[in-house]
């Protein structure tokens, strides 16, 4: 098989799945963005879909940003639960490795998040399991995200 064959010809199911739930959510993100009630149905809708071990990853994130980072807002993000500030801009978000056929889950941070370390910082982690350790880390690291001014 040449590199050319290799090329893909477009954008997989999965991405073109992603991209049509991103065009529903930005329907409704005018009025969404502020109403946890209807973010926290739409992460909940959103886990429940996702197969095991994504679910328990997930549902134990979820628990875990609402009980640590109050002010942000749940909400979907290409299908995907996410947490935004007052604004409705998504602080961080988790992508089931299922979806993308990934080894790993993600808990990922976009650039409102205060994760600055000098000139280098990680923006994304891989989830596997959540063990009271790792619990914490995550905790200290949403804590970090949301202490900065653009949150």
């Amino acid at each position: 098989m040449t590199a050319k064959e290799k090329v893909p010809k477009g954008f997989t199911d999965e991405e073109r799945a992603a991209m049509k739930a991103r065009a529903r959510e930005l329907k409704t993100e005018a009025w969404a963005s502020k109403n946890r009630a209807d973010g926290e149905r739409d992460v909940l809708a959103a886990l429940t879909a996702m197969p095991e071990p994504d679910r328990v990853l997930g549902e134990r994130l979820h628990a875990i940003m609402t009980a640590s980072a109050p002010a942000l807002l749940p909400k979907t993000w290409y299908g995907m639960p996410a947490y935004a500030n007052k604004d409705g801009k998504v602080v961080c978000f988790f992508q089931s490795a299922h979806k993308f056929g990934a080894r790993y889950a993600t808990l990922g941070f976009n650039d409102l998040a205060s994760l600055d370390d000098g000139a280098m910082w990680p923006t994304a982690f891989a989830l596997t399991a959540l063990t009271p350790e790792y619990e914490a880390r995550i905790v200290a690291l949403v804590n970090k995200a949301v202490g900065g001014e653009g949150v």
